[in-house]
């Protein structure tokens, strides 16, 4: 279903089909790359990563979003405001297709 603003709902699932959290976003993508920001298991650099599956379940619809996704920690900016933090959660992720359910 797509809100007014135009954004749509997506759940994150785990295999079993269990519902977790639920993130808002244009596109899966976006929703997607929300979730992966909140992974534990995170590599010093993108390419020490490990690539873990997530899927996200489109609220309204009968499709599950399936993506391979991975985050790591970098360094802040040197011009970045003094709250921030020195070390940043970066993440992406990868589609790998969509499922149906009934």
């Amino acid at each position: 279903m797509v809100r007014e603003d135009g954004k749509r709902n997506f759940a994150l699932q785990d295999r079993a089909g269990n519902e977790s959290s639920v993130f808002s976003g244009n596109t899966p993508r976006q929703a997607a790359l929300k979730a992966a920001r909140r992974l534990d298991d995170v590599g010093d650099n993108e390419a020490s990563a490990r690539r873990v599956e997530i899927r996200m379940r489109e609220r309204g619809t009968s499709k599950v979003h399936i993506y391979d996704a991975w985050a790591w920690m970098t360094t802040a900016p040197p011009d970045s405001p003094s709250w921030m933090p020195s070390k940043l959660k970066e993440a992406n992720v990868s589609k790998k297709g969509i499922e149906r359910i009934d």
